[in-house]
């Protein structure tokens, strides 16, 4: 499986990862939401990173190119989360704008850059 069903899989998996992890941290643990955004982020990054490479990405992929966009993605991560702590953000709202942003971008991003330059 490669290709735009490969990258829905790995992007359900990886949603469901991030928001198991916001929620234990955040909940349980007592972590900040910008804290447990950029830490489920982390930990959801480095399974989809792994399967990716497993799975989507050939040997042409840019793994510099892909490692900027999870520390540019990382970034917002955080910036949501600290967004979310100053307004006082429910949990559920906060990791549904981060992942709306993260499949939008990562969309973009594999779809207009990374595979782009593999169909040349």
């Amino acid at each position: 499986m490669k290709g735009f069903p490969a990258l829905t899989v790995i992007g359900i998996a990886d949603a469901f990862i991030h928001w198991q992890m916001f929620f234990v941290l955040c909940s349980a643990v007592g972590l900040t939401q910008a804290a447990s955004n950029f830490a489920a982020f982390c930990v959801a990054a480095a399974f989809s990173f792994y399967v990716n490479m497993l799975y989507t990405f050939d040997s042409k992929t840019s793994v510099f190119g892909y490692l900027l966009f999870m520390c540019l993605l990382g970034g917002a991560s955080f910036g949501i989360g600290s967004i979310a702590d100053t307004r006082g953000w429910h949990g559920l709202l906060t990791v549904t704008v981060f992942t709306a942003l993260n499949l939008t971008l990562g969309y973009g991003f594999f779809r207009f850059v990374l595979f782009r330059q593999q169909r040349s």
